[in-house]
């Protein structure tokens, strides 16, 4: 690599220009791995018009990169705390080339398998390379950085979606697969590079009235899991994930039960638009624009503050969706406030536990939360059968809206009284009295 390039990253700390090089690195590395899952829905019809392999079984494939690309953040976190994001993102990057290389020669539904599957390793290791070394970077503005990181995502496949139809379309979808597979994991390797983890003389800067949270000591992943704080986070993480994964999965199925058809008319303060797909578009960027906003806020007024905010406009969002979400403009406004106010947990919770259990291992640990998300996507699939069961979607939004409510109530009424002790620099951040600890 270029040595001027590699001198300006490794730059003194002192600038502030390393760490926001830093973040910028990571949301581009985010947006290239966007398309593993948001952009899958492009290729799903295309692969069974050729290879008559039964959606359901296509499908399957998307669980299986869901799953390994969420239950594998741990692992992949560990060996970013322990060998530092350069070697995870670069051997990522090889992984997300290799996935969809594997997708475009697949000749069997099994081999279809085996790239998600390597698709998921990679994506898992971007995903534990950036957020972590976000937070690592920003300790005084932890939910912000883990916003923007997490932005890369949930909207990153944004430009790319109508190049990537039209290629399909053009040249078949086995030419996307490769052709888009190898640029975005090229893009990866490369910048993955030039990541790299901070030294201990970043502490963050404090700012009036806003704390710079450490905890007391550094926690290990056991000793996390030995803490009921943690816990009660990944209840709540995967109570409000449930409602988001659902309605993302779901909302084509749920808007054709509403009697909202493909040709239905919303109005918007005089634009008139087709209901669905704008609903689909507004979801993907409401869904990535909460991140770093939800981050900011709760940097300046405290997690638990903002978790039950957030989590109480979700819970009155599905309630007024079983309510009015036959209408379509009230559909697409509600389904709208929904994406807003789920995309947060993606910022919310890892800056969470950065506060609370230190940035050495870091990256482990939010790998851990993050894991809730993967216990959420089981609930998804019995989504179809409560829905059955208790006649229809709004008995499922009820049940939704409660779990929601419950989340809510636990930020404030447990999840802050169990927090562990924490300092820091401004304004208090504990509800107790705490002591800077003299190692650090």
């Amino acid at each position: 690599m270029p040595a001027a390039i590699t001198n300006l990253m490794d730059q003194d700390h002192s600038t502030g220009a390393t760490r926001w090089w830093q973040l910028i690195l990571g949301v581009i590395c985010m947006s290239m791995i966007a398309n593993l899952q948001y952009g899958w829905t492009l290729f799903v019809n295309p692969i069974e018009n050729k290879h008559h392999w039964g959606l359901p079984a296509i499908q399957v494939a998307f669980t299986v990169f869901v799953l390994i690309e969420t239950w594998l953040v741990p692992f992949e976190g560990y060996l970013v705390d322990r060998f530092g994001p350069r070697v995870v993102g670069v051997v990522s990057g090889v992984m997300v080339a290799a996935a969809w290389v594997i997708n475009a020669k697949a000749t069997s539904v099994q081999m279809l398998y085996l790239g998600a599957a390597v698709g998921g390793i990679g994506a898992g290791g971007v995903y534990g390379a950036c957020v972590g070394n976000a937070l690592k970077w920003f300790p005084d503005r932890r939910g912000l950085a883990a916003g923007l990181t997490a932005m890369g995502f949930g909207a990153g496949s944004a430009l790319t979606v109508y190049p990537i139809a039209d290629m399909i379309k053009t040249q078949g979808y086995e030419a996307a697969f490769l052709k888009f597979g190898l640029a975005q994991g090229a893009v990866v390797a490369i910048v993955g590079w030039f990541l790299k983890r901070p030294d201990a003389s970043v502490k963050g800067t404090p700012r009036a009235g806003v704390p710079v949270v450490a905890p007391t000591k550094e926690y290990t992943p056991v000793e996390m899991l030995r803490s009921p704080a943690f816990w009660v986070m990944y209840v709540m993480f995967a109570f409000t994930a449930t409602g988001g994964l659902i309605v993302t999965a779901q909302i084509k199925p749920i808007a054709t039960d509403f009697g909202i058809g493909s040709d239905a008319l919303a109005s918007l303060g005089g634009l008139t638009v087709i209901a669905l797909p704008f609903a689909l578009s507004m979801s993907r960027i409401l869904n990535g624009v909460s991140r770093p906003f939800f981050g900011w806020v709760s940097d300046h007024v405290g997690r638990e503050r903002t978790m039950c905010a957030a989590f109480a406009i979700e819970g009155l969002a599905f309630l007024l969706l079983s309510r009015y979400g036959t209408d379509p403009t009230a559909f697409v406004l509600i389904t709208s406030l929904i994406f807003f106010a789920y995309g947060e947990i993606y910022s919310l919770f890892p800056a969470a536990c950065a506060d609370w259990y230190g940035r050495r291992y870091v990256a482990a640990n939010a790998g851990l939360l993050y894991t809730a998300k993967g216990a959420a996507a089981l609930l998804v699939p019995l989504a179809s059968i409560i829905a059955v069961k208790l006649g229809g979607w709004n008995g499922t939004f009820g049940t939704l809206a409660a779990m929601n409510v419950v989340a809510a109530v636990l930020a404030l009424l447990v999840l802050r009284p169990l927090r562990p002790q924490t300092s820091s620099s401004g304004i208090s951040a504990t509800p107790r009295p705490a002591r800077l600890d003299p190692s650090r």
